[in-house]
């Protein structure tokens, strides 16, 4: 297979395919969402956005490869973004490197290597580097590493979003947020939205808002989900709850929903089949059961809960006790059906 110009796209300025690296499934996405926008694919069109997944077998049928390798007969320009591509095997790998060596100018194609990286670097397979679409990608600059937040860019990050909120930190707050929030850049986005929630008009946050990102170590929401699911009341874990709430004047309904939501998103990203670097293969799996238990209506039913319970609080409608009771006998409901 010889890469030649024939990779030049209609758009000379944009890439003629591009390769994503990042173990940040948001970054990933945000980064391709803005190159989409950068380059329209012409005057009065817009991207046709296609989504695949490696690991899914039934994702790489004829669908995908008609998608990638044919031209539209109505000139509908199709952004193809083909996840965890580090997953594929070699061979199909070679075959996608080889369909891009012919050039289809109404095709984007983002094959997104989702690996962890060490040491500021991506970990990635000999027979990835190795692929000719690959080399030639890095000679053209078509490579994109993200690399996980560091301090700096965590900071950069939460100040970005917290603009975006109309949230107004005070200097003590974006340090109390630098220590509180995730390096996970999905999650710290959903728990800088909930504390928007609780801001005035004016972007200020009242002093009690940064309780909403507190959580009890020991608190294991997953089992306490899964109570919930085998039918059996969760009895010793809402009593350490409950206890430590009694115990600690700062520990609240807040913590609950902050581990809720959390475990919700975790269980989002395992039945998108998104990457979730350092958890061990029998804890995913068992994750995996329970999303796959709940499908993505019953994991968003959880947010319109927890949004509930916390607005019930805030507006004086219920105190903390009645709206957890309330959200349990919610939750309950919903992992009975």
């Amino acid at each position: 297979m010889r890469h030649t110009s024939s990779h030049t796209p209609r758009n000379p300025a944009r890439p003629g395919f591009s390769l994503c690296i990042s173990q940040d499934s948001t970054l990933l996405k945000d980064y391709m969402a803005e190159q989409l926008a950068a380059w329209p694919p012409a005057p009065g069109l817009s991207w046709e956005r296609w989504v695949f997944w490696a690991e899914r077998k039934k994702d790489l049928d004829n669908d995908f490869w008609s998608k990638l390798t044919m031209q539209s007969l109505f000139r509908r320009p199709r952004a193809i973004l083909l996840r965890q591509a580090q997953l594929l095997e070699a061979g199909i790998l070679k075959e996608i490197s080889s369909a891009l060596g012919r050039a289809n100018p109404e095709v984007w194609l983002f094959l997104c290597l989702e690996t962890e990286f060490e040491r500021g670097k991506p970990k990635l397979a000999a027979h990835i580097t190795r692929l000719q679409c690959y080399v030639f990608a890095r000679k053209k600059g078509w490579i994109r590493e993200i690399p996980p937040l560091d301090a700096r860019a965590k900071k950069l990050f939460i100040q970005k979003e917290a603009s975006g909120l109309g949230l107004r930190l005070k200097a003590e707050e974006l340090n109390q947020l630098l220590l509180a929030l995730p390096q996970d850049a999905g999650a710290m986005r959903l728990e800088l939205a909930k504390l928007s929630l609780a801001s005035d008009s004016a972007g200020a946050l009242a002093p009690e808002a940064l309780r909403l990102l507190e959580a009890e170590p020991d608190m294991d929401i997953f089992a306490f989900l899964k109570g919930l699911q085998s039918g059996r009341s969760p009895e010793r874990v809402w009593a350490r709850f409950h206890k430590n709430m009694l115990r600690k004047e700062n520990n609240s309904l807040f913590a609950f929903l902050g581990l809720l939501l959390r475990e919700g998103r975790a269980l989002w990203q395992i039945l998108a089949g998104e990457a979730t670097p350092g958890l061990p293969d029998y804890v995913r799996a068992d994750k995996e059961s329970l999303a796959r238990s709940l499908d993505f209506g019953g994991l968003a039913r959880i947010w319109d809960l927890a949004l509930r319970a916390h607005k019930g609080v805030l507006s004086g409608e219920y105190d903390e006790q009645q709206a957890f009771e309330l959200l349990l006998a919610d939750l309950f409901q919903l992992f009975r059906v």
